[in-house]
């Protein structure tokens, strides 16, 4: 998949395209449908496929960091590339974006510059300049075009519409199950290895820390999880996700003890299956304190992945 984070970079799409645009924040079962529907289109056309999106979120740029997210950027694109697309356009979405009327948005960037040939949108799908450009303009200006628009009805399950609220409200308690239901799929974080404080060697613990975005929507806390990346097999571990209050932490981090691992995995890329959430994130009145707690999450998590493992 090639990744294209500005709209003079598919000047190579002229001779057309199929396209779908959306935040796609999650990648769940109701954007599974879009996509797939996506890749028809593509075998009929016998063109590339292209998503197109933002970043920041229109919800990030509009409201700061109260707008939460299930997924960091990378592994949006990291999905999007195991499900097979071509090209991610993704879009800053700035104030110029954000006053762009619709009917230029469709002319500039649809058809002047992708050639889109058909498009794929969600029935609550809006764009453009106070949200006013909605399916039945992209319809009308797509049939004066020659742009074929296919709006995909929503996807329900027996509570209702599955969308990334719901998701991000079942990670935000640490209910791991709801959210893979939704999902279609584990709830996995991502990342390359960097150097954290070494605290965790000096007790026996040594964590792989990621750099996680800190309006990720799952709850802070410690999980039973799941690494692979560093090999044939998927290791397990314990993991803690958040700003680590005990030792004045500023920035969110995933830091993932692997059991009955020891090897230097520095600028590796892994992904991290959170299985199990175990408690929340606390601050301990010192680092001995917080050194016993670890002790009994270890042992807390691997009692679940073994229940996991048998059933």
């Amino acid at each position: 998949m090639q990744l294209i984070r500005d709209i003079s970079g598919v000047q190579h799409l002229k001779a057309g395209c199929v396209a779908t645009i959306g935040n796609y924040d999650g990648l769940h079962l109701g954007h599974q449908v879009i996509l797939r529907q996506l890749e028809s289109e593509a075998v009929k056309y016998n063109l590339p496929k292209v998503v197109i999106s933002f970043e920041p979120l229109p919800s990030e740029f509009f409201t700061g960091d109260k707008a939460q997210r299930v997924y960091p950027f990378r592994d949006k694109a990291r999905l999007l590339e195991a499900m097979g697309i071509d090209y991610f356009l993704c879009l800053r979405f700035d104030q110029a974006m954000a006053t762009m009327p619709p009917a230029d948005f469709v002319e500039r960037i649809l058809f002047q510059a992708m050639n889109v040939k058909s498009l794929m949108v969600g029935d609550d799908f809006c764009f453009g300049k106070d949200r006013k450009g909605d399916f039945n303009l992209l319809q009308s200006m797509g049939n004066a075009q020659g742009m074929q628009v296919h709006k995909t009805d929503t996807y329900n399950d027996d509570s209702g519409r599955i969308s990334s609220t719901r998701i991000r409200q079942h990670l935000a308690k640490g209910d791991l199950d709801g959210a893979k239901q939704l999902l279609g799929k584990p709830f996995c974080l991502s990342g390359r290895i960097r150097h954290g404080d070494k605290r965790g060697r000096t007790i026996g613990f040594p964590t792989a820390n990621l750099r996680i975005q800190d309006n990720i929507a799952a709850a802070n806390g410690v999980y039973a999880v799941k690494v692979n990346g560093l090999g044939k097999a998927t290791l397990n571990g314990v993991a803690n996700l958040g700003n680590r209050p005990t030792v004045d932490g500023t920035e969110t981090r995933l830091e993932v003890n692997i059991f009955d691992f020891d090897e230097s995995v520095y600028g590796k890329h892994i992904i991290v299956e959170l299985c199990e959430f175990i408690r929340p994130e606390k601050k301990f009145e010192d680092f001995a304190a917080l050194t016993a707690q670890i002790h009994k999450d270890a042992i807390r998590a691997a009692e679940l992945l073994q229940s996991v493992q048998r059933s």
